[in-house]
């Protein structure tokens, strides 16, 4: 009976083997991947994969990574190739054929067609004797010593390897294009992600319920502001400039110490040089400020001009976090 310990130990194996194989990847890297980097991104075309069985489903996963990060890509079936998908590789695209052996059936059929075609032909391949490294004008080794499974059949180390070279590829040509967080942005608008890199805090700002009162406010109206925005703050504004803050907080402390208040006014127990953003800042800086000061609300400017409260629960029902 295989108990939860044999199981742990399976898991174990079957990582510290795909790591192995993945590491040997590094002893394997010629001008060859360099030189492959730098036909993809001179390129004045796409970028297309193709592959058979596992392979392709590997192509697919670096076919996004490609998109998401300013290389166009596309993915081509090596079975589909030949019944009218090749009519999506142009001139000017660069083509990376994926194949652990090299010398399957489709591939001896579509390597042919695309050397005709003339696009460059980059091969990912294990086995750097087969007919698709031959025929191949640049080839990355992916060679593994074994894959994981027990009966050394399931593609493991082999796909783990592939993967990883197409990863290689990607970051260097991020390096290449000089791939900024703004343009990752560009990509990404849905989501929690496309929200961190896209969303600014004029974006999200209620500025119809901006909570204020003068200097010269009385306690009562100060309470009464802060209860009706719901906001548990309220800013201290003199001709439009914030110059303080009063938080809930400082009403329970104001009352612990005071038998009465009638006599105060908001100037009297607000916090004077607030913590402070401008419109355009983007959410996820505000969230950092937020973080650093263990606070929960910011007050927004834009330049000097006070537009508003944004508080923590704001940016937590966006998702962003």
């Amino acid at each position: 009976m295989t108990t939860k310990e044999d199981l742990l130990e399976i898991a174990r194996k079957t990582i510290l083997s795909e790591s192995k194989s993945i590491a040997k990847l590094v002893d394997f890297l010629t001008d060859d991947f360099a030189n492959a980097v730098e036909i993809i991104f001179n390129s004045s075309g796409r970028l297309i994969l193709t592959g058979i069985g596992k392979s392709a489903i590997i192509a697919q996963k670096i076919v996004a990574s490609m998109n998401s990060t300013g290389t166009p890509a596309l993915f081509l079936h090596a079975s589909e190739a030949i019944h009218g998908d090749l009519g999506m590789v142009q001139p000017g695209d660069v083509v990376i054929c994926i194949s652990k052996s090299g010398n399957s059936p489709e591939i001896k059929v579509i390597v042919p067609i695309l050397k005709r075609f003339g696009n460059p032909l980059i091969a990912i391949t294990g086995n750097t004797t087969s007919f698709l490294a031959k025929e191949s004008d640049f080839v990355l080794d992916t060679t593994v010593d074994a894959e994981a499974c027990p009966i050394n059949l399931a593609p493991t180390n082999s796909t783990t390897a592939q993967l990883v070279m197409g990863d290689a590829l990607t970051v260097c040509l991020m390096e290449l294009r000089n791939f900024k967080s703004d343009d990752f942005a560009k990509y990404h608008p849905g989501g929690a992600l496309g929200k961190k890199l896209l969303l600014r805090v004029g974006d999200m700002l209620d500025q119809s319920h901006k909570p204020s009162v003068e200097p010269d406010s009385s306690i009562k109206k100060v309470i009464f502001e802060i209860s009706e925005k719901r906001m548990g703050v309220t800013a201290v504004v003199e001709n439009n400039h914030v110059i303080g803050i009063i938080t809930d907080g400082d009403i329970r402390r104001m009352l612990n110490q005071n038998e009465t208040f009638s006599h105060l006014t908001a100037k009297d127990i607000m916090t004077k040089n607030p913590k402070t953003i401008q419109l355009a800042t983007m959410v996820a800086d505000a969230l950092n400020i937020i973080e650093d000061f263990s606070i929960t609300q910011l007050v927004v400017l834009d330049n000097q001009e006070y537009k508003g409260v944004l508080h923590l629960h704001d940016i937590l029902k966006e998702g962003i976090v």
